[in-house]
C-alpha cells in the first residue's frame, strides 16, 4: 500500500524506502521478542533462575524498541505491520526459533545466533537508511547500541575465561546449542573461576 504522505522535509518515495526496510526490522524484533519469551517458559537446569529472569527482562526492554520502531513507520505514513501471518513475510529467519524446553547453555548458545542475526539487520538497514532519513538511522543506531548490550548478556554466561565463545564457529541455531551445552557448565566455570582467584590471592 502506497504512502499518502510523508514527514515534512521528506519524499514519499523516499519515506516509503525507509518504512520497507524499517517493517523487516519490525519483524525481526517482535520475532526476537516471542523467542525471548519462549526461552524464558522453556528454559531449565544449571543457572535457571537468572536466564529466566534475564529473558524476562529483554522481552520486555525489546518490546520497548518493537514500539519505537513500529511508531516510526506509522510517522512516515505507512503501516506497522506486527500481525502473525505479517511477521512470518516478513522476518529475515528461515523458520521458527529452533528449540523447545532445553538446559541453560543450549538455549544461551541458540540464543547467541539469534542476536547475531537481528544484530546485523539493524546495522545493513542503518547503512541503507543514511541518506534517506537520518530520524531512522539515529533510531536504529540507538538500537543497535541496546541489542549489542543485550547480546552481551548473553555471551558473558557462554565465554570462558579467556573469552572464548563455544558458539564462534557454529552455522546456525541448533549447532551454536550444542556447541555450548558440551562446553563446560556455570558450575564448572564457577569453580574453575574460584580456583584461580585463590591461586592469584596466595
Amino acid at each position: 500500500m502506497e504512502h499518502q504522505f510523508a514527514p515534512s522535509g521528506m519524499k514519499v518515495e523516499e519515506a516509503e524506502k525507509v518504512s520497507a526496510m524499517l517493517q523487516t526490522r519490525l519483524a525481526d524484533l517482535i520475532d526476537l521478542s516471542l523467542t525471548l519469551k519462549h526461552i524464558h517458559w522453556n528454559v531449565n537446569g544449571v543457572g535457571f533462575m537468572a536466564v529466566h529472569e534475564l529473558m524476562d527482562q529483554q522481552t520486555g526492554q525489546v518490546r520497548d524498541l518493537v514500539d519505537e520502531v513500529a511508531e516510526r513507520i506509522t510517522t512516515l505514513g505507512g503501516i506497522a505491520a506486527g500481525l502473525t501471518q505479517q511477521v512470518s513475510d516478513f522476518r529475515t529467519a528461515d523458520a521458527d526459533y529452533s528449540l523447545g524446553r532445553a538446559p541453560v547453555m543450549a538455549h544461551l548458545g541458540a540464543l547467541d545466533k539469534v542476536y547475531e542475526r537481528v544484530i546485523a539487520g539493524h546495522r545493513d538497514a542503518t547503512y541503507e537508511v543514511v541518506d534517506l532519513d537520518s530520524v531512522s538511522e539515529d533510531l536504529l543506531i540507538g538500537q543497535t547500541a541496546k541489542l549489542d548490550l543485550y547480546h552481551w548478556f548473553v555471551r558473558a554466561h557462554l565465554e570462558d575465561t579467556a573469552g572464548h565463545l563455544p558458539t564462534s564457529d557454529a552455522q546456525d541455531e541448533l549447532e551454536a546449542a550444542v556447541a555450548a551445552a558440551q562446553s563446560p557448565g556455570l558450575e564448572a566455570m564457577e569453580a574453575n573461576n574460584l580456583e584461580k582467584e585463590s591461586v592469584s590471592v596466595n
